[in-house]
């Protein structure tokens, strides 16, 4: 009677872990999708919504001459951006999420494929990184690749 006792409450544990780390992730998966929308729209209040306030921006590439660079944006230069108004639409479409969490801390790794209306401008991966602040999912840090179009 004792082991099973045992063994049932070790089941319903894993269980209740597992329910709340799925849930987890569609939080911190609402978040970026969010952010994403925000972009789409034109909306730079809706992006600043979802991230920290000291957030990261960098972006990786190769160069002409094939050598690696890195290159920082500011939030407020990018939400910026984001704001002017143009043309075209920023479409930032993004696939093959996944999402580990440890904590407050969770880490999300995406292909994504950057329009601009219909043009495909370039694509990479996203790696993002956000923490848990008063019960809310926050963007600390983005870095991405870029391969330009075709």
């Amino acid at each position: 009677m004792k082991l099973s006792l045992i063994v049932g409450s070790l089941v319903l544990s894993f269980i209740g872990f597992s329910q709340n780390t799925k849930q987890e992730k569609m939080a911190v998966r609402a978040v970026i999708d969010q952010f994403f929308e925000g972009m789409r729209l034109g909306d730079s209040a809706m992006v600043k919504k979802t991230v920290h306030p000291d957030v990261d921006l960098y972006t990786t590439y190769f160069d002409r001459n094939k050598q690696a660079q890195v290159a920082s944006d500011n939030i407020e230069s990018f939400l910026e951006s984001i704001a002017t108004p143009r043309e075209e639409k920023w479409d930032e479409r993004i696939s093959n999420v996944e999402i580990k969490i440890e904590d407050n801390l969770a880490t999300a790794w995406m292909d994504y494929t950057f329009y601009l209306d219909d043009f495909q401008s370039h694509s990479g991966v996203n790696a993002f990184q956000l923490v848990k602040l008063n019960g809310n999912w926050l963007i600390l840090h983005i870095t991405d690749t870029r391969r330009m179009g075709k």
